[in-house]
């Protein structure tokens, strides 16, 4: 099924070095227009895909199917002679899930990931579990989240629940949900902060790292003890920062650690001339 307009943001570069880049964000649900425009503006075509909440897309991300992607991808590889796939938080989990399925994926930035796949968000208290991502309509196995956690504050730190809810699951569960990362034989960008509150993307680079290297496969870590979830690249406008929850960082960060990974993601997107 073709993918909605209003659902994707595609940006042809008029100056391009052949890269074509998926652009995912998280749990926002939006479609990342700054993001897209911004790497086309050096020479990426850009595609940025809401997946959903859009036009005929779950409300929530649950049961999200990865063919969702690989048809963003169809639509790239026609177009460009590499793809890299750009994702934040949620987007990110998606981006390494979908490269151990696609071969065409040629690189993958990771803002903010995770090692494991997650349980869908649910709608309403009483509903079953769910994945938040299927392939070939079977769900994906995922680390559950615990429901019975409470938040400390009105500005909770997520990033507790996921450490409880990985702990609480047990090795088999979490296992099971382990991304395979070792499956993308591709060049592969992690861009954590050691202060993020949303969920411990940090402690996932280093873990989807260790697990690469096991089988010989090299894969760049972006860190910065300070930052939070938050990242902003150069040339890229900051999103309005309000949030019902906390991020983490402390001043600037999103813009200083944005800055430390943009040679590595210059680099897989083959902008070596650029700054």
């Amino acid at each position: 099924m073709a993918i909605a307009n209003s659902n994707i943001h595609w940006v042809r570069a008029k100056d391009s070095h052949g890269t074509g880049a998926l652009v995912l964000a998280g749990s926002s649900g939006r479609l990342d227009v700054g993001r897209a425009d911004m790497l086309a503006s050096r020479g990426v075509t850009a595609l940025a895909l809401r997946w959903f909440g859009g036009d005929a897309q779950p409300v929530v991300p649950c049961e999200i199917p990865l063919e969702t992607f690989t048809e963003a991808i169809d639509m790239l590889a026609s177009e460009c002679e590499r793809i890299v796939l750009m994702g934040l938080s949620y987007g990110a989990e998606a981006a390494l899930l979908i490269a151990g399925v696609d071969e065409r994926v040629d690189a993958v930035v990771a803002l903010a990931p995770t090692d494991v796949a997650w349980e869908g968000q649910h709608e309403h208290d009483d509903d079953p579990r769910r994945s938040k991502w299927t392939v070939k309509g079977q769900a994906v196995a995922f680390v559950p989240l615990d429901r019975a956690w409470e938040q400390p504050s009105t500005m909770p730190a997520f990033v507790e629940s996921y450490e409880h809810s990985r702990e609480l699951a047990g090795r088999e569960a979490v296992e099971a949900a382990t991304i395979p990362v070792e499956k993308f034989r591709g060049e592969l960008v992690l861009v954590a902060g050691g202060d993020d509150k949303v969920w411990p993307s940090s402690q996932a680079a280093k873990n989807i790292a260790a697990r690469r290297a096991r089988s010989g496969l090299v894969t760049v870590v972006i860190e910065d003890p300070l930052a939070g979830h938050s990242i902003v690249l150069p040339g890229e406008t900051p999103l309005n920062p309000s949030r019902p929850y906390q991020v983490g960082g402390n001043e600037d960060a999103p813009q200083r650690l944005g800055a430390l990974a943009w040679p590595a993601i210059r680099h897989v997107l083959r902008l070596e001339g650029d700054d």
